[in-house]
């Protein structure tokens, strides 16, 4: 259950990056990016207010190895704290106002009593907002205050109000403070009583706003510019046209509304950046924890433009080199040794009972079961070109879908009327957040159900008439796992919009309602990108236009997104430079990234989970030269043993496939060795890993014509 939850009955993002305010003790960091805030388990070190802390990468805790295995932000190392002398012993914490990008968090000195400060907390917020009601103001910081110095603002013009404080913490940080009375007549005094401790005005009410500076005078110019204004909530809207996506966070601002607003922008916000809102960029840039440097903007909104959107991936195997390859009247076909291969594989593959290897327990392995039978049709169907094995296959695909439809399926889902959603039963009874994966608790929804939606995309392209059938039962089932993990809209009173995708990350996170010391994390970035591959897959076979232009943009983002923080070519200048030659993660949390994953170390777990499933949008996500790189760090040669056994390794052989021609032959050759019952295939198809390898290059058909032989230069 949500503790302190305030929202009106609407659907609670469960998803989101200040859940730890409502779970457990309440005591656990939010990282809005730069600052991480928290409210204090210790208030005699840290008081009873909010704290607040940035780190610089210098002060990083790094850890062994050369690239470093893994590093991370100190926890609760409070530079500086908002409270008020009013919150003592039996404080207690609120929050309302949760939406897709913020949250209002109250602290009130007991139960039942009005608050007397409460703080906006957005996501990439310039100055952290205290909002005071009749309160005296306390400042705080472990790190001792050195000294304080007035900025003597200018009391003319907007924000003539608005007063401020230069301060210098004991490790050599400059935080400045700003008050902003709601009695404007009001001049406030601040003065340092204690080493610790700043004393501002009794009974003040207004905004109390602190930054970190690390500019000097240049620096101080900025914030005075935007200080007053603050945001409280931000709305996200896009446009698609042909192959150039544009989406706008514009957020809701309060205090002296005339003027700017300061944020801070993410490496991915910045490199996308339309020429509007780049003028808006300053000199002053604080380290994010695990997103890179971010930088201040002065601007209202973000706007952001992408111009590759992936419009032109289909079913087909694709990648940047020949496109979509494989089906008939595509730029190329796969030889007759690979066609009889596929056909090979798939008589045995599709002679499955798919109703058995789907009645299971979890939903992920359940969908990832759907998913390799459905590629298996697609893979002998269309790039084979054998339709005898569709009907049959088909019709079994069907009967077991239909299973979970009418939710006869083990631990069936059930719609939880709390947080609103859609989640396995398997922990309802023994509170066990392990089964499933955490299902129950919201976690990995998105890796579950993107498998469904994608077998049903498979189902819709071979049989339309099924969308309608039983009423359209089967299409409403498909819209409401859609719903759950990546609902579009604010207003459905049933699913909170877009749980698991952050648009302001521009990627998904995994973890939902459960206590998250660490902030929320992703490990599997290749199963976040193939749910929105599935989402754009459905909205093209149910020709709902919308939707489609949708996945294609939200793919666009989480491509640029993952390859500037998860997937480290040589040349990415976003991460530290001592940890990118590890190439991919492995588990990326808020506050610190670990090369490791969930399961083991070995490299093949850490690297492969980044790679699979290995479908049509692979290569959109993963650069052909990042995959060589990889490739030749780890896996040539079988360099690091981890290709002697095991369903990662052949993940790993068909991924190698998008480096260039050479690796494309590799892969398929190693994939025309094995049989369907490798222990290479473990989670995948032979009949389309043959389909997948022998279309990005490695056995293609003669008749190329010179147009796709000149895409491989």
């Amino acid at each position: 259950m949500p503790v302190g939850v305030d929202n009106n009955d609407d659907p609670i993002q469960t998803n989101k990056f200040y859940a730890n305010f409502f779970v457990n003790n309440q005591d656990n960091a939010t990282w809005t990016h730069p600052y991480s805030v928290w409210w204090s388990s210790d208030p005699v070190k840290q008081g009873h207010g909010m704290s607040i802390s940035h780190t610089d990468r210098r002060d990083f805790i790094y850890g062994p190895g050369d690239p470093v295995k893994s590093f991370e932000d100190p926890s609760f190392q409070q530079s500086i704290a908002l409270s008020a002398r009013e919150l003592q012993n039996g404080t207690v914490l609120t929050t309302d106002s949760l939406t897709a990008f913020s949250v209002n968090v109250n602290l009130a000195p007991r139960r039942g009593a009005k608050p007397v400060i409460s703080f906006p907390v957005v996501q990439g917020m310039a100055f952290v907002t205290g909002i005071y009601n009749d309160a005296t103001v306390i400042i705080q910081s472990q790190k001792h205050f050195l000294n304080i110095t007035n900025l003597r603002l200018s009391a003319q013009g907007p924000g003539a109000s608005v007063h401020g404080w230069n301060v210098r913490l004991g490790d050599g940080s400059s935080w400045l403070i700003y008050l902003n009375p709601t009695c404007s007549s009001e001049i406030p005094t601040l003065r340092i009583t204690g080493k610790g401790t700043i004393l501002g005005p009794k009974q003040f009410t207004g905004t109390v706003q602190v930054a970190k500076n690390p500019a000097g005078t240049a620096g101080i110019d900025v914030f005075n510019k935007a200080a007053g204004a603050y945001p409280v909530g931000a709305t996200i809207s896009g446009t698609v046209s042909g192959r150039t996506g544009t989406y706008t966070l514009a957020w809701k601002k309060k205090g002296t509304e005339q003027r700017t607003l300061l944020m801070f922008a993410l490496p991915h916000h910045v490199k996308s950046f339309d020429r509007e809102t780049a003028r808006g960029l300053t000199n002053i840039k604080l380290a994010s924890t695990t997103k890179g440097i971010a930088t201040a903007t002065l601007a209202d909104q973000f706007t952001m433009v992408e111009h590759e959107l992936p419009t032109d991936i289909g079913f087909d195997p694709w990648s940047p080199r020949l496109v979509s390859v494989g089906s008939k009247g595509s730029a190329a076909t796969v030889s007759q040794d690979a066609k009889a291969a596929i056909i090979k594989a798939a008589k045995v593959e599709l002679a499955r009972d798919i109703t058995k290897l789907t009645n299971l327990t979890s939903k992920y392995y359940s969908g990832v079961a759907f998913s390799v039978y459905a590629r298996a049709i697609y893979a002998v169907h269309n790039i084979a070109g054998d339709t005898s094995f569709t009907a049959s296959s088909l019709a079994k695909l069907e009967a077991a879908f239909d299973k979970y439809v009418n939710n006869l399926e083990p631990n069936p889902l059930f719609y939880d009327d709390v947080w609103k959603g859609l989640v396995s039963s398997g922990s309802y009874g023994n509170n066990n957040s392990l089964i499933d994966f955490g299902n129950t608790y919201y976690n990995d929804h998105n890796f579950h159900y993107g498998y469904y939606v994608y077998a049903a995309a498979i189902i819709a392209h071979f049989n339309p008439s099924w969308l309608s059938k039983n009423n359209g039962v089967n299409k409403i089932w498909v819209n409401n796992l859609i719903r759950d993990w990546s609902n579009p809209s604010a207003e459905d009173p049933f699913f909170p919009f877009s749980r698991s995708f952050d648009w302001f990350h521009g990627h998904s996170w995994a973890r939902g309602v459960l206590e998250a010391p660490d902030g929320k994390d992703q490990e599997s970035s290749a199963e976040d990108a193939f749910s929105t591959y599935a989402i754009k897959m459905w909205g093209r076979v149910i020709g709902d236009a919308n939707l489609e232009a949708r996945g294609n943009l939200q793919l666009a983002v989480t491509a640029r997104s993952l390859q500037s923080y998860f997937l480290l070519a040589s040349d990415n200048d976003v991460q530290p430079p001592n940890f990118i030659g590890n190439r991919a993660t492995g588990i990326l949390f808020e506050r610190k990234i670990n090369h490791t994953t969930y399961f083991g170390d070995n490299i093949a777990y850490i690297e492969g989970i980044h790679m699979l499933p290995i479908v049509p949008s692979s290569a959109y996500i993963r650069k052909p030269s990042f995959v060589r790189e990889e490739w030749d760090q780890y896996f040539a040669g079988n360099r690091s043993g981890a290709l002697s056994s095991g369903g990662f390794a052949g993940h790993i052989y068909v991924n190698l496939a998008i480096a260039d021609k050479a690796g494309a032959v590799e892969s398929y050759d190693f994939m025309r060795k094995q049989t369907t019952d490798s222990p290479y295939l473990s989670g995948s198809s032979l009949t389309w890993d043959l389909a997948y390898t022998a279309a990005l290059g490695g056995s293609l058909a003669s008749t190329l014509s010179v147009n796709s032989t000149r895409l491989w230069t």
